[in-house]
């Protein structure tokens, strides 16, 4: 039976771990195909921020370029060329940061002379400019540059100058990507790196922030560019990981709690094959039992009926037998009803006063003829001094019996019981002591389990119901005391009945 129930557990802890595996499976390919279509819209919708983005930003440098310089165009062509009025401009256009007029002949006009080694920056720029530049009449074209900003403008003099301007950074930062980038909604980190790679600005920090992209800020500043990261946490890759993590998590718990189902349902499963064995064995037990003093009743009623006993001391005698088969067969029944009603939840006890010792000595009565006929040497003590104590006398007295057969039963060759009852503070202690066979110390916890049995030799040799002991602890308990036992193998056993002196 027992390799039935390990078979019948591996087929199921297979039947469910394997389709569990199946979705384990399905669901982590479904996340990694998640994750990548994920991230792909993550890198779309970022790449449409970018670029909206930089357009803004681009078109607010125009405007800002377009205005500055149509300002600076009408002031020359009506001829307020002077540095006061051109100090006044700049001054004006918090966006530039330096101005610079130079002439078609590389002579600086406005102001006197380079201001901070802007020469090394703006005169390069300034010659770069294509010759072409110079023949276009009144129309201007601006060309955009890191740092430097080129137009070409014309004077009241219709000869043509070249803008040279430099723009503020810090202004820059405040007064056109904070405006412009700070108001746009995105779950991302929006920033503007300039041609070195550094972040000029950021809606925040980019400390352990991932980068997701970078497009080209535009013509206004063609050397800088708009990036997007993913702030710490939540790029696809880490919503991913989390929700793996999750995953996981619930899957190994669902396992454990499907194993735990597996455990349990297999140990229900061995209990209930081993109670039912347990409960086959008990009939054939009780049948045993039942049948022995039956045939012993049979054998001396048939001897008796038949004449063939003429002495009348040997008729006693063998009325006195039939008596106590017959007292043992009706203790026999009483402990199978007894526990009929137990497990029924019929069982009722009336406690009443009850003196010890004429319960002791009935009980020993019960047994005399197969302590006298099997050879036990029985002692008996019962303190002088013992109050009568509440008790159901039946109950108790089965209890007692109960135990005195278990150590008739179990009895090695040294046949010696001793039964004593003792006041131990307020409560009584009646004990039954044999020198028999004995209980392992790790049996001590199930010999009052009902249906079984200690798994020795020695024991599962001799018949017995095995709800005895299991009655035993019934009846004590329900008169508010409890059944101790000390026993060693080899070294006999001693059960003890604790009894309140006093009803609770």
């Amino acid at each position: 039976m027992g390799s039935a129930t390990a078979r019948l557990s591996a087929l199921a802890l297979i039947g469910i771990a394997a389709p569990a595996v199946v979705v384990a499976a399905l669901g982590y390919v479904s996340l990694r195909h998640w994750q990548s279509s994920a991230e792909l819209l993550f890198r779309e919708q970022a790449r449409d921020v970018a670029v909206m983005a930089a357009q803004k930003v681009d078109m607010m440098l125009r405007l800002a370029d377009e205005a500055f310089l149509d300002r600076l165009q009408t002031q020359l062509a009506a001829g307020d060329d002077s540095p006061a009025a051109l100090d006044r401009l700049v001054d004006e256009a918090p966006l530039v940061r330096r101005l610079y007029l130079v002439d078609r002949g590389g002579r600086l006009r406005y102001p006197s002379a380079w201001r901070e080694g802007d020469a090394t920056v703006f005169e390069p720029a300034v010659r770069a400019l294509p010759a072409g530049a110079w023949e276009r009449g009144s129309k201007r074209r601006v060309v955009a540059g890191t740092p430097v900003c080129l137009a070409v403008l014309w004077t009241a003099r219709r000869e043509p100058v070249v803008a040279a301007y430099a723009r503020d950074v810090e202004t820059l930062r405040r007064d056109v990507l904070e405006s412009s980038l700070g108001s746009l909604e995105s779950p991302t980190i929006l920033a503007v790196l300039d041609a070195a790679g550094g972040a000029v600005y950021s809606r925040a920090p980019l400390e352990r922030a991932e980068r997701v992209l970078a497009v080209d800020l535009g013509e206004a500043l063609p050397d800088w560019r708009v990036a997007v990261y993913a702030p710490p946490g939540t790029a696809p890759r880490d919503v991913v990981r989390r929700q793996v993590m999750m995953f996981t998590g619930a899957f190994a718990g669902l396992l454990l709690m499907l194993g735990a189902g597996i455990v349990l349902c297999w140990r229900l499963l061995r209990r209930e094959t081993e109670m039912a064995r347990l409960k086959s064995d008990f009939v054939a037990n009780v049948s045993h039992d039942l049948k022995t003093p039956l045939s012993v009743i049979r054998m001396f009623g048939e001897t008796l009926e038949l004449g063939r006993v003429p002495d009348e001391a040997r008729r006693r005698e063998y009325y006195r037998v039939i008596t106590r088969e017959s007292e043992r067969l009706t203790r026999l029944i009483d402990n199978v009803l007894d526990f009929s009603r137990i497990e029924g939840g019929r069982r009722r006890y009336e406690l009443v006063p009850t003196p010890v010792e004429p319960l002791v000595r009935d009980t020993l009565e019960a047994f005399a003829y197969p302590l006298e006929q099997q050879g036990f040497k029985v002692e008996v003590h019962v303190a002088t001094d013992l109050p009568e104590v509440p008790m159901d006398a039946d109950a108790i007295g089965q209890a007692l019996a109960n135990l005195v057969d278990n150590a008739v039963k179990y009895s090695g060759t040294e046949r010696v019981i001793v039964l004593d009852a003792r006041r131990e503070g307020e409560r009584l202690a009646l004990s039954v002591t044999d020198r028999g066979v004995g209980i392992p110390p790790s049996e001590h916890g199930r010999i009052f389990e009902k249906f079984y049995r200690v798994g020795q030799s020695e024991t599962q040799g001799r018949r017995g119901s095995g709800v005895g002991l299991a009655l035993v602890r019934h009846v004590v308990r329900a008169h508010g005391g409890e059944v101790t036992v000390q026993s060693a193998p080899g070294r006999g056993s001693r059960f003890t009945l604790w009894l309140p002196l006093r009803e609770r």
